[in-house]
């Protein structure tokens, strides 16, 4: 009795200590939890304080300086427009390809050259083909992209607020711009797909698959039926569905030009986005039809992409090592 008696007591003090030390992993917990969302809550709100000025100070700055552009032309609508839907983008797809034409044709600056995604293609481009490939580049701009920028200004016009004094928020642009993506990608698929159809293929859209390795340039190289159809009306359409302000459509159409510039480069370089998805598309021709990935992973047209290393590599790399290093391609089989 006297052994069962100490066992009961040895038992009840185990239990007293361990309900003493749970209560104080309690308070600390608590005290850790409540000092650390005293300085969340301290730091969220200067941070937030900081961000608002910020957004405040740029807002006025972007609106001051729009207005002195705008009263430097006199508030001509067709020079603002001109500037904003044509020069400003060419120059940024030019700007931006001149870059990587450079690279293309010298092979340097290596920083470039090595995150090239097909190993031993356009090592270097060959010059006949790029200048073909510029000088088509520069006949659709010319002959089919600003004759519709034309067009566009006088629908704009009817809208009544493109050529207005005061900017739309940036809140508003991230709207606009989301739309905008979303109406790209969905007429730029099934337009892109319809290219496909082998009467189509074989007469319009097979003089942009020439190149099976693209480089940038090679984004606006195409048939000018194509270049209507799928190059210009998939960026068109938004902003003039939304009656968008000239600034965001020059925004939008310097970063789609920039944008498709990148999905065409043949290189896969740092904190950009992967252009694997369409340079597969270039290798393959029958996946990737789509912008971002979304339809054809809805219509199954990326099935033979996601089982690749190119799937593994279709991400912004983070690096300065190449994701051709990172991630090779499979050794191939002795036959």
């Amino acid at each position: 009795f006297q052994m069962k008696r100490d066992s009961g007591y040895s038992t009840m003090a185990e239990q007293q200590k361990q309900a003493e030390k749970l209560w104080d992993a309690l308070k600390v917990t608590a005290c850790v939890l409540g000092s650390s969302l005293l300085i969340f809550t301290a730091l969220a709100n200067t941070v937030s304080w900081y961000v608002q000025n910020l957004w405040d100070a740029l807002g006025h700055f972007w609106q001051t300086t729009w207005l002195k552009l705008y009263y430097l032309f006199e508030g001509k609508e067709w020079t603002i427009f001109f500037l904003g839907a044509a020069l400003v983008p060419s120059l940024a797809f030019w700007c931006f390809n001149g870059i990587l034409m450079v690279a293309d044709v010298t092979g340097k600056p290596t920083f470039i050259t090595r995150y090239r995604i097909q190993l031993g293609k356009n090592d270097p481009v060959d010059t006949k083909k790029l200048r073909q490939a510029i000088y088509t580049a520069l006949c659709n701009q010319f002959f089919i992209s600003f004759p519709m920028l034309v067009l566009m200004f006088y629908i704009m016009k009817r809208w009544g607020n493109t050529f207005s004094k005061e900017l739309p928020t940036f809140r508003w642009f991230l709207v606009e711009l989301s739309i905008f993506i979303l109406i790209e990608e969905i007429l730029f698929y099934y337009t892109h797909r319809l290219a496909h159809l082998p009467l189509l293929y074989k007469h319009i859209h097979k003089k942009h698959h020439e190149w099976t390795a693209p480089i940038g340039v090679v984004s606006i190289y195409a048939h000018p039926v194509e270049h209507i159809l799928s190059n210009t009306l998939p960026v068109l359409t938004g902003p003039m569905i939304m009656g968008s302000h000239i600034v965001s459509i020059a925004a939008w159409f310097s970063l789609a030009l920039v944008t498709t510039s990148i999905s065409h480069c043949g290189y896969h370089l740092p904190f950009l986005p992967s252009p694997e998805f369409h340079d597969f598309h270039h290798l393959k021709f029958n996946q990737c039809y789509g912008v971002l990935g979304v339809l054809d992973y809805l219509h199954g047209t990326d099935t033979v992409f996601r089982q690749t290393k190119a799937y593994e590599r279709h991400r912004v790399l983070l690096s300065f090592t190449p994701l051709s290093e990172s991630i090779p391609e499979a050794p191939k089989r002795a036959e």
